[in-house]
């Protein structure tokens, strides 16, 4: 089963926990199944509409997506990593 990747500012509604494994096909599916077992985590990676938050960057297997990255389909053996972009000043 692939393996979502949590980074530290993303943690708290997972309980701390950083690799969660779960059942998908695509990235889509994968941070769903994520958000099913963890309240509040979809709401840091996608915005109300369905789109990726701006400051989110998702990797396949070390590997950073580009376009519809959502609907990229996804094997067992995948991994996929949410970058979590901080900004500051």
């Amino acid at each position: 089963m692939p393996t979502v990747l949590i980074p530290p500012p993303y943690r708290g509604p997972t309980d701390g926990a950083a690799e969660i494994v779960v059942e998908g096909d695509s990235v889509l599916a994968c941070l769903e199944a994520v958000g099913r077992k963890y309240p509040g985590f979809l709401d840091q990676v996608l915005t109300a509409d369905g789109a990726v938050h701006r400051f989110v960057k998702l990797f396949q297997n070390g590997e950073q997506l580009d376009g519809d990255v959502l609907s990229v389909a996804v094997s067992e053996d995948d991994s996929i990593e949410i970058l979590a972009a901080i900004a500051g000043g």
